[in-house]
């Protein structure tokens, strides 16, 4: 059996980061993205430490890695939200640049996790 301590993975800690910055970008995106990028990345955000924390009570390695695939998707589909925004040039471009980076960071570790997981 499978069990983590969700609050003291890395990966959803920094994931919890992750949401912050974006709801923190979001504020100052067009009112009119209120019903469309905003939420869309509100919910893309929140899902990624959602994933994290129920796969962590999942019975078996490859259950909890299914769930970190859903992270790591749903990491994908922000990405691509803040990518529509700066080819918009929505927002404030210091902290696009700080969610672009930190998704990355955590792209990369959700899938060394999933790796570790599903090889131990």
């Amino acid at each position: 059996m499978v069990k983590h301590n969700f609050k003291s993975l890395k990966i959803w800690q920094k994931a919890m980061d992750l949401t912050d910055l974006t709801f923190y970008y979001c504020a100052g995106l067009p009112s009119s993205e209120r019903f469309n990028l905003i939420d869309q990345i509100n919910r893309c955000s929140c899902s990624i430490p959602s994933n994290i924390a129920e796969g962590s009570g999942k019975r078996t390695a490859v259950h909890f890695a299914e769930f970190l695939t859903t992270a790591l998707t749903s990491s994908y589909e922000a990405e691509t939200q803040l990518l529509i925004c700066e080819r918009r040039n929505y927002g404030d471009k210091e902290k696009l640049q700080s969610c672009l980076e930190l998704i990355t960071e955590l792209q990369k570790m959700i899938f060394s996790f999933r790796e570790k997981i599903l090889n131990s």
